[in-house]
């Protein structure tokens, strides 16, 4: 998947929705600078630019031909416009939970490590239901869904009480019920995000445990988008 190399406004996602609405998520569509310098109350050079910087941040692709431009939105460009509708589904209507997006990253190690000790999976078989893969999937999570993240605070979670092992302390964690869905609408729905008390991770990354490898079993590599819909415990 094409990294993104420029960050696009408001101005620009304005512009990618109407081409979306022209059919450019399904196929190439023909646009001119005139049409959608209208349809955007702008001038031609500026409905030039934005095509130009949604081209520079690989979020649609196009040809130039002598009458227009044939213009194709791109996996990026569609994930731009998915967190757009999510912001609005917050808004206008009443939905449980909180959808935080974000890219799959490589972690550090140390879930393997604290996932497999005894005195937290016997907490994660009794409460959650299953037995984790010892491991976790880590997601760097956006700029947006850093600030939405606080909304976490008021779901219920499922508590992961701290224990010893006569050598040492382990501190408590806290896990919430977790769906996960990929730009391909490939959704993973048996997961918790898991919040341990003490991290080596920041409020930007979210960690995520399943009774499966959620890398094979949803087959990502880093820098995939997800969105990972996160609700309180039953």
């Amino acid at each position: 998947m094409p990294a993104q190399s420029l960050v696009v406004g408001y101005d620009e996602l304005a512009a990618l929705k109407l081409l979306a609405l022209d059919g450019a998520l399904d196929s190439e569509v023909k646009v001119s600078c005139a049409d959608l310098a209208d349809r955007l109350d702008a001038s031609n050079q500026t409905a030039s630019r934005r095509l130009q910087r949604l081209d520079d941040a690989g979020l649609l692709t196009r040809e130039i031909v002598s009458n227009g431009q044939w213009v194709s939105i791109t996996d990026d460009g569609e994930w731009e416009l998915k967190r757009e509708y999510e912001d609005y589904r917050r808004i206008f209507e009443d939905v449980a939970g909180v959808d935080l997006t974000g890219t799959v990253t490589s972690g550090m190690g140390e879930g393997r490590h604290y996932i497999s000790l005894s005195g937290y999976m016997e907490q994660f078989e009794d409460r959650l239901g299953y037995e984790p893969f010892p491991g976790t999937l880590n997601v760097d999570l956006t700029e947006e869904s850093v600030r939405a993240r606080s909304a976490m605070e008021a779901l219920d979670p499922v508590p992961i009480d701290g224990w010893e092992d006569g050598d040492r302390t382990y501190g408590p964690a806290v896990c919430y019920p977790a769906a996960i869905q990929t730009t391909d609408d490939e959704t993973y729905e048996q997961a918790h995000v898991i919040a341990p008390e003490r991290t080596h991770h920041d409020e930007d990354q979210l960690e995520l445990i399943a009774p499966a490898k959620l890398r094979d079993e949803m087959e990502l590599d880093d820098g995939d988008h997800l969105t990972v819909h996160v609700e309180g415990a039953p």
